[in-house]
């Protein structure tokens, strides 16, 4: 089988390897199609602190299952499938808090970008679903990043009514959008691109406004009641200063969700007596767990979200790098590799 390796920055190999043999509880998914993401950009750019290269590349995707080992009884060969890319272990401090994306035993699973994946057991026990066949293999393999949408909406709490700023309309700043207006919220959108705000104002938002200006926290905070500022504001860029900006952007009592992963060893300063006295939440949100990437595949199934407005162009698995080079671009949403 084809598949494709990371090696460096910038080093990405397709290989070709035996197809895997699952062992108890595994199972083996002949990938249909794999996405490209945000974190495989940064991944590719500055590698992964959670895994030591090589090591396999890419965590979207949907197929059919090709076998499976002793003891599964939930799937079979032939079965349309996808599987999320994670799992708690359920028996941790923190899974037992409910904390489950803090899981101290994460089971992650990387290998999209192949032909044929093997999915662990742990995931297959927990986080791998059958595709209905009205269901699009690129719909069902958006479930991974909508999953931490759906997370990410849950834990910041948005009210009928509410106004909510969502800075950075890439793949999870647009699902963020979607969700909040699903909420009853009226939604204002920033980003530098034209192109992805535009897919904001279909998805639902409001006002849209291009990041790229002087003064831009006057400027949003201008389309808000009495310029108070947003009763929500969710950061979806992944960069200090964009989580800065955003926390002035709330009113007094307001909500902040910083999502956006930023480099390690990213920093920023505070005006303390601002966030003392605006009495504002202030939350940090990673990944997502097995309750909301069932209610994401559910969503999805349902049609709340399509990879038509999502997916852009189709590259082979021997074009990774260009791939994840034009998503990188800013110029498309995901990019997917179809597998024959």
């Amino acid at each position: 089988m084809k598949t494709a390796q990371y090696y460096a920055p910038e080093d990405v190999r397709i290989e070709n390897k035996p197809i895997p043999i699952p062992q108890k509880g595994e199972i083996v998914i002949h990938n249909k199609i794999a996405l490209t993401c945000g974190t495989d950009v940064k991944m590719y750019m500055r590698g992964y602190p959670l895994f030591t290269p090589p090591h396999p590349f890419g965590h979207e995707a949907a197929g059919i299952v090709d076998s499976v080992g002793t003891g599964v009884v939930s799937f079979k060969p032939g079965d349309r499938v996808v599987a999320h890319n994670s799992a708690p272990c359920n028996n941790c401090y923190y899974c037992k808090q409910g904390q489950q994306s803090m899981c101290e035993n994460l089971t992650f699973n990387f290998g999209a970008f192949s032909e044929y994946q093997l999915i662990p057991a742990p995931i297959v026990k927990q986080n791998v679903f059958h595709i209905p066949n009205a269901v699009d293999f690129r719909d069902a393999a958006l479930t991974e990043p909508f999953s931490c949408a759906v997370y990410g909406i849950s834990e910041i709490g948005i009210e009928t009514g509410d106004t909510v700023i969502v800075n950075g309309t890439g793949p999870i700043g647009l699902m963020f959008i979607r969700l909040a207006c699903l909420r009853g919220a009226r939604v204002i959108a920033t980003d530098l691109s034209e192109i992805r705000l535009a897919l904001a104002q279909k998805l639902g938002a409001s006002v849209t406004i291009n990041a790229n200006q002087d003064n831009i926290i006057n400027k949003v905070k201008h389309y808000t009641d009495d310029q108070r500022g947003g009763d929500v504001v969710i950061e979806a860029v992944g960069l200090p200063d964009t989580w800065k900006s955003s926390i002035n952007m709330a009113r007094k009592g307001g909500r902040v969700l910083l999502f956006g992963g930023t480099k390690s060893g990213s920093t920023m300063e505070l005006d303390t007596t601002m966030l003392h006295y605006s009495q504002l939440t202030i939350k940090g949100v990673f990944h997502t767990t097995p309750k909301y990437v069932q209610r994401a595949f559910n969503l999805i199934k349902n049609g709340v979200i399509s990879s038509k407005d999502f997916v852009n162009e189709e590259y082979h698995i021997e074009q990774i790098q260009d791939a994840i080079l034009s998503h990188k671009s800013g110029k498309v949403i995901k990019n997917c590799i179809v597998f024959d």
